[in-house]
């Protein structure tokens, strides 16, 4: 079962301060964590209000890299008002900073971005070492049981997913923001999330005959 909105909020406030954007980028963009580690500013587009999702960070033999998302497929994932805002106020405390890395594999071509989540002295943590650095102890300041397979950072993608199938995003939508290539990966993983159809018909019925009932009063 996905997380509640209620264990995301402790999760994020035991979070250190620099890391709170965590949240926003997880639970409110559905990102994966090398894509979370990576992100930059300048990847959201303003005007269209989406977030274009065009790398991610991974660790390769030693060496920390960026690359494309997973399966090399790159996705827009539309941007709330809300989280931008959240994000710009994040930025304002915490500027991104350039970063270069090899792309790709070490020695890889040098790339410079703006990442955004990075340590004090500006350099970036592999998935692995800020699990363990940050995102684990969060729990234990939270008083919260920690679950590798249930609390991992993937927890906040899940929120996300079942956020969006509650409010009536269709499967192949989902996918899309999720960077899922198949959407039927997407409806067999989130299909016990997707609310009960019976409740809409029972709406869409009604409205239908309310709206048969208007008609006759006012002919």
């Amino acid at each position: 079962m996905p997380w509640t909105e209620a264990r995301l909020r402790r999760v994020q406030l035991a979070l250190p301060r620099r890391f709170t954007v965590v949240a926003h980028l997880g639970a409110g963009l559905g990102l994966r964590q090398g894509e979370i580690l990576g992100f930059s500013p300048d990847d959201v587009d303003r005007e269209e209000m989406v977030v274009n999702v065009v790398r991610q960070i991974r660790m390769v033999g030693r060496q920390l890299v960026f690359s494309a998302p997973k399966r090399n497929k790159e996705r827009q994932v539309p941007i709330s008002a809300g989280v931008l805002e959240d994000l710009d106020a994040y930025a304002e405390e915490y500027p991104a900073v350039d970063v270069t890395l090899p792309w790709g594999e070490p020695g890889g071509r040098p790339v410079t971005v703006r990442v955004l989540v990075t340590r004090e002295d500006g350099t970036l943590y592999s998935g692995d070492l800020f699990n363990k650095s940050v995102w684990g102890p969060a729990f234990t300041r939270a008083g919260l049981d920690y679950g590798k397979r249930q609390d991992g950072m993937h927890a906040m993608r899940h929120l996300y997913a079942s956020v969006l199938l509650a409010q009536g995003v269709s499967i192949k939508e989902l996918a899309e923001y999720l960077g899922h290539e198949d959407p039927g990966f997407t409806l067999r993983t989130y299909t016990h999330l997707m609310p009960s159809s019976h409740q809409r018909a029972r709406v869409a019925v009604d409205e239908f005959f309310r709206a048969g009932r208007s008609v006759e009063l006012t002919a």
